[in-house]
């Protein structure tokens, strides 16, 4: 099922001991901080002929370029780190950063904003915890080199003094720049995850789709290469009969064999038979016993289900009638999806409403339950964004989360149906939220291959309000 699938998709992001962070990233990185080190040292040192402690800089740089070489050694470049392994690397990188600071100046050192680089690091790849405890170990080496550190290599005749309201304010600098670059950075990294994994869901959904557009296929090639046999067979089964004895004891096991040779002609033509040649009372569905068809899983949830239809207050005569339309799998599981939905956020009780006329078929689920939030409302329907809080109000599994991608697909299936949805809450003093659904008639009633466009009389429609008549009790 589509939604065990979105589940194992979940599964995957809710868990899992590995960060995002290869060995090659990492290695990259650092080799390109030691020769940014040996460059700004060089430059200083002979260039510009400061006096600095140039041998342990050497030494700190030089350990950097061996822990490089050490991890090409022990590990393969496509290796992909844990996370406890990346945050020690990314840790000693500050560590590493600041003791090279301490030897030049101290925060006085205007590359003393290159400390923040390793946490932007953590908040693309790591967890954010990690990020958090990166971010805590930057803002203390920080701290310590505002108090102490060499001074900062300057010309001989005098040296470059900054007094410690200058060193506060750059040590304030570099704590407010720190978890702003981290938050962006993580923000847009997430939001690329989360959409690369709801494109993965849906591929799935689609792969399955595919699947079992294959199995027709199969079908019918099985149904064309045993038909040949099971007709032979039918053909001596019948020349068997006719010539053995009426008092055969083997005359019954004939006939049986005869009889399951026909029963298998008669599955292959089911398996065969196009949707337009199926028995009608299976092939198509009007809307009332589409809704009691995607609402019958719930009946059982202890939930009170209230389902009602009947024509617009405006409808007459032929525009009246039932819309009946073919069955569409994409189209009962959407609305399912729904009703599953509000009976989890419903108190006590869940109304499904449909009506119809000559130009639309609406469907109106809406429960009594909190709501939507406001801030939710326009975005529902998006990959993972969800109304649902860290527990989920399920009543069979109390403590499943969601991350709003059975929405967003079952919003994607109906809206291909030729539907729009539209997402409110009952007005006071009633609560509780409301899912309007609404199909141009022409469009829920025509085949899945020739359903013709929205009418544009139809999109301008509104939504049935609360007030409107729902009669007829199903």
């Amino acid at each position: 099922m589509p939604g065990n699938l979105l589940k194992d998709v979940e599964r995957k992001i809710l868990t899992g001991s590995d960060s995002r962070l290869r060995l090659l990233t990492i290695v990259r990185l650092r080799w390109l901080g030691v020769f940014g080190q040996i460059i700004a040292v060089s430059i200083v040192y002979f260039g510009l002929g400061f006096d600095l402690p140039v041998g342990p800089c050497l030494i700190v740089i030089a350990v950097s370029a061996w822990v490089n070489v050490f991890l090409g050694i022990l590990y393969p470049a496509r290796h992909r780190l844990s996370v406890n392994f990346a945050t020690t690397l990314l840790a000693y990188d500050i560590i590493q950063l600041a003791s090279l600071l301490y030897l030049t100046g101290g925060i006085d050192n205007p590359f003393t904003m290159l400390i923040v680089a390793p946490v932007t690091v953590s908040a693309a790849t790591l967890p954010f915890t990690r990020t958090i405890g990166l971010g805590v170990l930057a803002v203390v080496c920080a701290t310590f080199l505002a108090f102490y550190g060499l001074p900062l290599p300057w010309m001989p005749e005098g040296g470059l003094y900054h007094p410690l309201v200058y060193k506060l304010g750059v040590l304030a600098a570099v704590a407010s720049s720190m978890p702003f670059l981290a938050l962006y950075v993580w923000r847009l990294t997430q939001e690329g995850q989360k959409m690369s994994t709801a494109l993965a869901a849906t591929e799935l959904v689609l792969s399955r789709e595919q699947k079992l557009h294959a199995l027709d296929g199969l079908a019918a090639a099985a149904a064309h290469e045993l038909g040949t046999p099971l007709s032979t067979i039918t053909l001596v089964t019948n020349e068997l009969d006719r010539q053995i004895e009426k008092n055969s004891p083997y005359r019954e096991d004939i006939l049986l064999l005869r009889s399951q040779a026909q029963r298998c002609r008669e599955i292959l033509q089911k398996l065969t038979r196009h949707p337009r040649d199926e028995d009608p009372l299976h092939a198509s569905l009007n809307v009332k016993e589409m809704i009691h068809e995607a609402a019958s899983p719930y009946m059982a949830s202890g939930t009170i289900l209230a389902i009602r239809a009947a024509p617009a207050a405006s409808a007459a005569g032929p525009d009246a009638r039932v819309p009946l339309g073919v069955r569409r799998p994409g189209v009962i599981y959407g609305l399912g999806n729904i009703i599953e939905n509000a009976v989890d956020f419903s108190n006590t009780r869940v109304d499904i409403s449909a009506e119809w006329d000559g130009d639309i078929v609406s469907v109106l689920i809406a429960d009594d339950g909190p709501g939507f939030k406001p801030e939710l409302i326009e975005n529902l329907g998006e990959p993972y964004v969800t109304a649902r809080a860290a527990v989920r109000r399920n009543r069979s599994n109390p403590k499943v989360s969601g991350l709003g991608l059975g929405f967003f697909i079952a919003k994607t299936l109906l809206e291909r149906s030729g539907a729009r949805l539209h997402l409110d809450n009952r007005p006071a003093p009633e609560h509780g939220a409301r899912v309007h659904i609404i199909w141009p008639r022409a469009a829920f009633e025509a085949a899945p291959e020739s359903r013709e466009p929205i009418h544009p009389r139809a999109q301008l429609r509104e939504p049935p309000g609360p007030g409107d008549p729902i009669s007829d009790a199903i």
